[in-house]
């Protein structure tokens, strides 16, 4: 027993397993967090990768949050010691329904038990894989170095004691060595990845009153400053793109410049509602406008500048209701319908994949403007107007071929387009309910669809200057589900 123990004490003050046990450490963790997969997870609607970021050279550092595409935010005010510092990886954000769920629950004051649940639940696996990669990891740098180990004692051997060296006493010290200096390596490791583990728990319990992302990562949010005079007398207001300036309709005469570079029609949507309810409705919206660069800020359209829509929706005094359409010109919707045409098949990873990035740049964009519009004064009726499909994927007309040189559009990628659509109305939808405003589907009919009522069609052709744009009979079946809900103010009664 006591020579046990005197070989253990031998081995514990070997330069040569103190070095192994320092190289099983260092590389045994850093190869443990560098190589486990991150772990998916579901939480609050959002898909969750859940493991640890790279290790660095400092005593400590704060969780990490990953939003795929966009950018990496360190959790403010949490500090984790040691090398296991938790990463979220997350993206792109979705506003559906499970998420919208979830904010409702959250904000009705519901704990986010099952979400915190979730997350732990991921990185203890995340841990578990990350132990068996961190054994493996120490056991390897152990067989190496003590292959190293036997080449030398053999040489040292053979030179101390010549042909009469007994293999079988060698082999019995190697083994003794060997073993001793791989149990304290790999226990060294374990207790120093144990102890990670701790601290890294310890460290994360400042994260359990988080709710929201915006708990973990701080939020920031700079609205537009009004811009022009003050507007009065205005009962509405309509901002958006195209689709509601009517791109290819009757412009008034003497029009002013912003109105020409705009293509704000004298049929537009704004023009449509104001005849309906009697009132005055100002008409923002402009060809091309995005959220970023037409709604949020200026917009350069035919060689004129013009300032935010938001900008100038904030110097309207007292608007009842604001009418918004937005989406396809952040998508690049016309790129994207151009491509299907051209390509024989535009179901492509690539052009997937752009689709799913844009479609979270613009989410992100949508909630700055859903911020924007939440915090007018007047508080006005906000109307979102979704997205339409132009056409059906049984569709057989000159619209679905195209012109002659590009092969046309086949069932499936009027599918695809259609499916990308829903994607889009999806994220408009669950965004204006979570702030509780109205939600219109346009009731237009696709192109290729008989004309039941002898109006004409609701969509410029393929043949038109201005292909898949509401007509005016289009514009003016959008102004009635708009105009029902923001209603028609009743008639003052005479004095």
């Amino acid at each position: 027993m006591a020579g046990h123990l005197r070989g253990w004490t031998r081995e514990l003050r070997s330069p040569v397993t103190l070095l192994l046990v320092v190289a099983s450490v260092v590389g045994g963790v850093w190869a443990a967090v560098t190589l486990t997969p991150h772990q998916d997870v579901e939480v609050l609607g959002q898909q969750l990768s859940v493991g640890a970021q790279a290790p660095t050279a400092t005593v400590s550092g704060p969780p990490r949050i990953v939003q795929i595409g966009n950018t990496s935010l360190d959790v403010p005010d949490v500090a984790i010691y040691g090398p296991l510092r938790p990463q979220l990886t997350i993206g792109p954000v979705q506003r559906n329904e499970t998420a919208g769920d979830a904010v409702a629950a959250l904000a009705q004051g519901r704990s986010p038990a099952d979400a915190l649940a979730a997350i732990v639940t991921g990185f203890e696996h995340w841990y578990g894989w990350a132990t068996l990669i961190l054994v493996a990891v120490v056991l390897g740098i152990c067989g190496l170095v003590g292959s190293l180990r036997v080449l030398a004692m053999l040489r040292f051997t053979v030179r101390r004691s010549g042909a009469g060296a007994r293999p079988a006493v060698v082999a019995r010290r190697l083994s003794r060595t060997l073993t001793r200096s791989t149990v304290v390596a790999l226990a060294a490791a374990l207790v120093v990845w144990g102890v990670s583990g701790v601290l890294a728990v310890a460290g994360a319990q400042g994260l359990r009153d988080a709710r929201s992302l915006t708990d973990l990562t701080g939020a920031h949010h700079v609205t537009p400053s009004p811009v022009g005079p003050t507007v009065s007398g205005v009962r509405g207001v309509v901002i958006g793109d195209s689709r509601v300036a009517r791109l290819g309709g009757p412009l008034a005469p003497g029009a002013p410049a912003e109105d020409v570079a705009c293509a704000r029609s004298t049929d537009s949507l704004a023009h449509q509602i104001s005849t309906a309810i009697g009132d005055e409705v100002l008409n923002l919206a402009c060809s091309g406008a995005r959220i970023s660069t037409g709604l949020r800020g200026p917009q350069q359209a035919g060689g004129v500048t013009v300032p935010p829509q938001i900008g100038r929706l904030k110097q309207v005094e007292d608007p009842a209701f604001v009418a918004v359409a937005v989406g396809p010109n952040d998508l690049n919707w016309t790129d994207l319908i151009g491509y299907c045409y051209a390509a024989a098949d535009c179901a492509d990873n690539f052009t997937a994949g752009e689709f799913g990035y844009r479609l979270a740049a613009f989410d992100r964009d949508y909630a700055d403007l859903l911020a924007d519009l939440a915090t007018l004064p007047s508080h006005p009726r906000v109307v979102v107007i979704t997205s339409y499909d132009v056409l059906r994927p049984d569709a057989q007309c000159a619209t679905v071929r195209g012109p002659l040189q590009y092969p046309g559009l086949t069932p499936g990628e009027i599918q695809l387009l259609a499916d990308r659509n829903a994607a889009l109305n999806q994220v408009l939808t669950a965004g204006a309910r979570r702030y509780g405003f109205d939600v219109v589907t346009p009731p237009l009919s696709p192109l290729c669809v008989p004309d039941g009522d002898g109006l004409g069609p609701d969509l410029q052709s393929i043949q038109d200057r201005y292909p898949f744009h509401p007509t005016a009979v289009g514009e003016l079946r959008l102004t009635i589900p708009v105009v029902d809900r923001v209603g028609v103010p009743a008639p003052v009664p005479p004095p």
